[in-house]
């Protein structure tokens, strides 16, 4: 079963990670983090086409943040090298009526990675113990069985996904979790940018501004989150997000290093094939 490589951003398995602890800035890496983002994309890409080939493993990659922490950009950025053939990137809003009326892992699970492939979730079921552990009316809504125990419910739904994340693991999927931690002033002056700039507006949305009036409960929640669920074999990475482009460069590097710890291989033809092979490549040539 896959186990994460050491990292200085890795949440630790203890329960120790503490919001008000973690830093949101990269101190300056060695050399240029746009160079070092591009050699690793390349890395990735390699990595990427081994693992399509190897079909043992599916990868997953799940991004949560704050709003305006860089999600989109990120993923973006990170898997700018990767065949789309090989990769499949699923968005997580509110749930829409169908999703309803399943358990609230069900709209994740149904998208979740084939081997051979890496599957991206920006947002994901994570979103179950966070904005709506912060917004309990939501439940509400979820007509669930029952009377619902507003305390007990979170640490049930955290020991569900984590009941989950270790039984992919144990069958071959490769779980790499980001929280891209921004600050809050950073937070607020990249809202400024987007009502500042006409060719950001579009981003913009006041609902998120009003989230803010919200950021200690937030924050509160993804600790708890965090904590419940980084494991050796579904990491949590507490990644600073204020300098983006350091963040994208330490995003790909973790997964590079996971990828390599894998020992992906081509498949090797066995004596059968390889006779097949030989007698194809004759034919070929004679032609």
């Amino acid at each position: 079963m896959f186990e994460a490589s050491p990292s200085p951003y890795l949440v630790p398995f203890d329960g120790s990670f503490r919001v008000d602890e973690t830093p949101t800035r990269i101190a300056d890496g060695e050399g240029s983090a746009k160079k070092r983002l591009k050699k690793r994309v390349k890395k990735l890409a390699e990595l990427q086409r081994v693992l399509y080939a190897h079909n043992r493993y599916a990868v997953l990659l799940v991004f949560q943040a704050m709003d305006a922490a860089g999600k989109d950009s990120t993923i973006r950025a990170v898997l700018s090298g990767v065949n789309p053939a090989g990769c499949q990137v699923f968005s997580f809003g509110k749930p829409s009526a169908t999703e309803l009326d399943h358990d609230f892992l069900w709209r994740t699970t149904r998208v979740l990675p084939e081997r051979g492939r890496i599957g991206v979730f920006n947002r994901s079921q994570y979103e179950e113990v966070l904005v709506v552990r912060v917004h309990p009316d939501i439940l509400d809504n979820q007509r669930l069985p029952g009377a619902i125990d507003q305390h007990g419910i979170w640490d049930q739904r955290l020991e569900s996904i984590a009941d989950q994340e270790k039984h992919l693991a144990r069958n071959g999927t490769v779980i790499m979790k980001f929280w891209l931690n921004v600050s809050r002033e950073e937070q607020r002056q990249r809202f400024l940018d987007r009502l500042n700039e006409e060719d950001k507006n579009w981003k913009f949305e006041p609902h998120d501004v009003r989230e803010r009036q919200h950021w200690d409960e937030y924050m509160a929640a993804y600790e708890a989150a965090l904590n419940a669920t980084s494991r050796p074999w579904a990491p949590w990475y507490a990644i600073p997000a204020d300098d983006k482009k350091e963040m994208r460069a330490a995003v790909a590097g973790i997964i590079v290093d996971n990828l390599r710890s894998l020992n992906l291989h081509y498949p090797v033809a066995g004596a059968a094939e390889a006779s097949t092979f030989e007698q194809m490549k004759s034919m070929l040539e004679s032609e």
